[in-house]
């Protein structure tokens, strides 16, 4: 909120968004949400109701059939995902998220828009990430699942984004790694970017959020603050109850 009691202006939009993976098979069906300026925001929602759907659609993986995706204003539906970069949003994948024969410092410099060695961004993930100026020359397909995450988070910072848009952060991972990436996501957010994130701990998740999202079938049904959220029954039964289902994985797998 700023000094004057006004509420932050949104940075990240989408309103009516349908897209899917093949031609005439939907995933979303109208699905609208909205990130102000360094808020977190947290989607949810049943396994394959296109949660990560919207992510990659947001981030120019996939384009929309329809509806819109405006940042900053300004309209980034159908733009390739090197632009989007470029404008000032990452985006960290679920799976295959590093580049497994590269060390970490080769995969950070990869990060780097501008050309040249990039030192003076890469110290600060070092520091960021401690654990990984431990381990800077080593190979990233040879980290644990938790150390590969924040190889992967780091990457996506080097070109100092506005909004980092993360698929699924702790999927996987041990609890002590769980509790390792949600502090970085908290830090990163205290640091000033805006953090939209799809996440299978949804409690953890929207205990920390500003507002959060429920899909359903493709559709936003719920919007609120995170803890509000939490407490709503109705969203208890829809996701936090665990509903069953195939993975979104599964469902873009079968359709493409």
């Amino acid at each position: 909120m700023s000094e004057n009691g006004d509420k932050p202006a949104d940075i990240l939009t989408t309103k009516d968004v349908v897209a899917g993976y093949i031609p005439e098979v939907d995933i979303l069906n109208g699905a609208s949400m909205r990130a102000a300026q360094g808020e977190v925001v947290t989607i949810v929602g049943p396994n394959g109701a296109g949660k990560s759907t919207l992510i990659k659609t947001i981030f120019g993986l996939l384009t929309p059939r329809s509806g819109s995706i405006v940042y900053r204003g300004d309209e980034i539906s159908g733009l390739r995902p090197h632009d989007i970069t470029r404008r000032g949003l990452s985006y960290v994948p679920q799976l295959d998220n590093v580049f497994p024969t590269l060390t970490v410092e080769e995969n950070l410099e990869l990060g780097a828009l501008a050309k040249g060695k990039p030192t003076e961004r890469i110290e600060r993930m070092y520091e960021l990430f401690p654990r990984l100026g431990e381990r800077r020359k080593q190979d990233a397909g040879t980290m644990s699942g938790g150390e590969r995450q924040m190889v992967a988070m780091a990457r996506a910072l080097m070109p100092d984004p506005d909004v980092l848009l993360l698929d699924e952060p702790s999927a996987g991972l041990a609890p002590a790694f769980v509790d390792a990436i949600f502090e970085k996501v908290k830090e990163v957010n205290e640091a000033g970017v805006t953090i939209v994130m799809v996440e299978q701990n949804a409690v953890r998740a929207l205990a920390m959020s500003n507002r959060g999202y429920v899909l359903d079938l493709g559709k936003d049904r719920y919007e609120g603050r995170g803890q509000d959220l939490i407490n709503d029954p109705k969203v208890a039964e829809l996701y936090l109850g665990g509903g069953g289902g195939r993975t979104e994985a599964q469902a873009e797998q079968a359709e493409s």
